[in-house]
């Protein structure tokens, strides 16, 4: 009941407020007209007809042209400013017209604006980064490199983000980064990578990069928010588009978007499918010592991964204007993946003089099922035209999904079989939220602003874990020290309240997040059971000063935390190798996190420049350490039977390990020379001062203190270009390099990367064909080294080898200005929460 009480007070709220008598509405009127070029007396199709009513500048209706230039549109009598535009063409214009029944608007011709397209096509480039008081925005839609891939793609190529071989995704450097989609946490996030690679990049308009959010987000994520804004046309009637795509390694799939607008109502659709077979490698060098610091051994760990998943998403959703001011959306997430992944490892032994010893290969076979839906329901409510907004939002997710893996090991020496293991993970999640924002403008010319609201989650984790060995005549015999089950649950409820205002040139926003965590964690097979609940305060502030419109400064504060996640909180190992393990802590705390940032952001009329320095000061750092569990896999050897190869077995898991200070600069330049052309490079820069030790009790009973301070500066770059070739084709690439880095135990190497990408637009441009080859080089290689007390390893992993796809991608109904130049008046928010604000820049 607890966590239905917000739920049941949102829903009678929405309900009450449906419910207000309203006045009979007006019926429709059709108005109608041809567009042609003034010069050749040709139809435009595609040419935009906008109405925009008086009485609510803010709403704003309209159509397009069909193939013979005529359009026809319906909408309610009152009175409107009336605009007809064509990319390149002069505007048409007719304002303060009163429409009260149906109107012809009779042949209306456009003249050639050479002027005008060029100023369109600049606007296009130049707004690739926007900078406000909370955030970047970066508008991706123009990024050839992305073109057949999916969101981890986009997120790739955008500055301060990083995706590593793994497809975890950074911000500055730091893992610890919040995921949202169109404002809000999705099923297209989830909660791993691989849920990510479902979205298709085309299905993106922009990226918000928020460094550090304001009191009105989830505090979750230190390094800060990500937050996705997918497309949806504002265009009446029918338009979309199809993508289909095909690369090597297989790599093949389609993604269709369909967007039906009307005057009441308007129904999207995302639905995408793709095939992937994504081979991947790593290689582990061990070295093992006894307890005098001597060599006594070691082994060579190939590793070959072949990776074949079929995904599908789809995303319906319908939005109804109930009147001028408000309106209800729906919308219903399915996903569905499945797959069989194999993992092929060659063991090679070695005694302490490098002399072979014994040889093994481990081959494991996993399938992996996974199901996942979402529902959610949008009600907004403006009072005004001037910003006095009220939004409920609900959102329901639940997911299921299954892996069952079968490990054979064989002795090469002798050929002898040991026995087959096998594991299977049932994992089960149900997610709600439940959220209310209000916004309130106030004071003279509205420059002052409130904003309060309330947000619950409530999330339940289950996972059902397996371990044991399979007999040949089928019989599972599980091993009760690997096998348990877990239940996660964590409720969370919030309430923020912000104040923001502008005097002349300054602007300042000031707020506080209250959140109480209520977190269960029980292993039922052992009966362990720990309860957490805690209240955390959020306070943040914002400063802002515009010199000109060409030139900002900001300067922020806000605390955060991160909370531990799926795969951290899971404790039972990995077994594709049974000597380095991989599991979570289910005992995990929150790392809070206080940051500050400095930004600036200066405009000329072909260079952009956006720079900030930042410090965070983090505690209860949770890393990956790896220690030996005590444990050793012991191998009978065929040649000496009387000495067996003994191995320790290694686990990797997370920690709350120490404080972290991190203080950085970044620097973005844009520079576009001539329409086309368009040169980016980005430089992040970080020192990072690691301060904790962790105690434990070893195998044989010594307590065990491991310092692991550690101070490591390190850095990466990303350059991208993008020119026009003859014969109309673009071609564009991106390098990105990061330095070598350290945490507790690990060296890591430098990686260096290449993408590149060739594009045409055919089919009198409703069309483009897109080439892009991805890590041209093949150079995308995690190399680390990691030595604990007794073990050093030097390893290398490539999780996915170069990739080159083709693919092609169909608009109908859709301009090419509005496919390009991404023009400010017609940018959909759906970010929520006062964007539409003046200080926000």
């Amino acid at each position: 009941m607890k966590k239905l009480f917000p739920l049941i007070l949102l829903l009678t709220t929405i309900t009450t407020i449906a419910q207000r008598p309203q006045g009979k509405r007006p019926e429709p009127i059709k108005i109608t007209g041809t567009v042609l070029d003034k010069d050749t007396g040709e139809p435009l199709e595609y040419a935009t007809l906008v109405l925009q009513s008086i009485r609510n500048p803010d709403r704003v209706t309209g159509g397009i042209t069909n193939e013979k230039g005529v359009f026809e549109v319906e909408t309610f009598p009152g009175k409107y400013n009336i605009r007809v535009e064509y990319i390149s063409y002069k505007t048409y214009t007719l304002n303060d017209q009163m429409l009260q029944g149906a109107t012809d608007l009779g042949t209306i011709e456009l003249g050639l604006d050479v002027a005008q397209l060029e100023g369109v096509e600049l606007v296009g480039e130049r707004t690739t980064v926007e900078l406000r008081l909370d955030k970047k925005v970066y508008n991706v839609g123009q990024d050839l490199t992305v073109k057949g891939g999916s969101v981890t793609d986009v997120l790739d190529n955008v500055p301060s983000v990083t995706v590593d071989v793994e497809g975890n995704i950074s911000l500055r450097g730091n893992e610890s980064v919040r995921i949202l989609i169109n404002g809000k946490p999705s099923a297209l996030s989830g909660l791993s990578p691989e849920a990510l690679q479902q979205l298709p990049a085309d299905a993106i308009e922009k990226v918000e990069v928020i460094t550090n959010p304001s009191a009105r987000y989830d505090a979750e994520g230190t390094a800060g928010i990500l937050n996705i804004i997918l497309k949806q046309s504002k265009t009446a009637g029918l338009n979309g588009s199809v993508n289909v795509f095909a690369g090597n390694p297989d790599n093949f799939g389609g993604a269709l978007s369909l967007n039906l607008r009307r005057k009441n109502f308007n129904i999207f659709t995302n639905t995408s499918f793709r095939y992937r077979d994504a081979p991947g490698n790593a290689l582990f060098e061990q070295e093992n010592f006894d307890e005098n610091g001597n060599t006594a051994s070691f082994q060579d760990e190939v590793r070959d991964f072949q990776r074949q998943n079929k995904n599908f998403n789809t995303n319906i959703g319908f939005e109804l204007f109930l009147d001028e001011t408000s309106s209800i959306t729906n919308s219903f997430v399915y996903r569905k993946s499945s797959g069989e992944n194999e993992t092929d490892i060659d063991f090679s032994n070695f005694d302490a003089n490098n002399v072979p010893t014994i040889q093994r290969n481990r081959f494991t076979v996993e399938d992996d099922n996974n199901e996942r839906i979402q529902y959610s329901l949008n009600f907004e409510k403006r009072f005004n035209d001037e910003g006095h907004i009220l939004t409920f939002d609900y959102q329901f997710s639940s997911g299921d999904e299954e892996e069952n893996s079968l490990i054979n090991e064989i002795i090469l020496n002798d050929n002898s079989n040991l026995p087959t293991e096998q594991t299977l993970n049932d994992e089960r999640q149900v997610n709600q939220l439940v959220q209310a924002d209000y916004v309130l403008p106030f004071g003279k010319d509205n420059s002052s602003q409130l904003e309060l609201g309330y947000r619950g989650t409530f999330n339940d984790f289950t996972t059902d874990f397996d371990f044991g060995i399979l007999e040949s005549n089928g019989n599972f015999i599980s091993d009760p020290n690997f096998s348990n089950e877990l239940n996660y649950r964590e409720y969370v409820n919030a309430a923020y309240v912000q104040l923001g205002t502008k005097w002349g040139k300054f602007n300042i926003l000031g707020g506080l997040r209250v959140e109480n965590s209520d977190i269960g964690i029980t292993l039922v097979d052992t009966n362990d059971v720990t309860d957490k609940d805690f209240t955390d305060w959020f306070p943040s502030l914002f400063l802002g000063y515009e010199f000109t419109e060409t030139e900002q400064l900001t300067l922020s504060y806000s605390r955060r935390l991160r909370r531990p996640r799926s795969r951290f909180i899971n404790p039972f190992p990995s077994r594709s190798s049974n000597t380095n393990l991989f599991q979570g802590n289910p005992d995990l705390n929150p790392t809070y996190t206080n940051a500050f940032d400095l930004g600036y952001l200066k405009r000329w009329d072909k260079v952009t420049f956006t720079t900030s320095g930042y410090f965070n000061r983090s505690t209860g750092v949770f890393q990956f350490i790896t220690q030996e569990t005590g444990d050793f896999v012991t191998i009978e050897n065929p040649d000496d039977p009387t000495t067996p190869i003994v191995v320790p077995v290694q686990a990797r898991t997370p920690i709350n390990l120490a404080t972290d200070s991190r203080y950085g600069a970044e620097f973005t330049t844009t520079y576009t020379p001539k329409r086309k052309w368009r040169l980016t490079w980005n430089l992040n820069l970080f020192q990072q001062e690691l301060r904790g030790s962790n105690t434990f009790t070893n195998f044989q009973g010594e307590e065990i203190t491991q310092n692991f301070d550690a101070d490591n500066f390190t850095w990466f770059t990303r350059v991208s270009a993008r020119l026009p070739l003859p014969y109309s084709i673009n071609v564009q690439s991106n390098i990105f390099y990061r330095g070598a880095s350290r945490n507790a135990q690990s060296r890591n190497k430098g990686i260096l990367s290449t993408n590149l990408a060739f594009s045409k637009d055919v089919v009198k441009d409703k069309g483009t064909l897109t080439l892009n080859v991805s890590d041209v080089f093949n150079s995308r290689k995690r190399r680390s080294e990691t030595r604990t007390a007794n073990v050093f390893t030097d390893s290398e992993f490539q999780f996915r080898q170069r990739q080159v796809t083709l693919s092609f991608l169909y608009r109908f109904n859709q301009q090419q200005n509005q496919r390009r130049s991404g023009r400010r008046g017609q940018q959909q928010n759906n970010g929520g929460g006062g964007d539409d604000f003046e200080f926000e820049g």
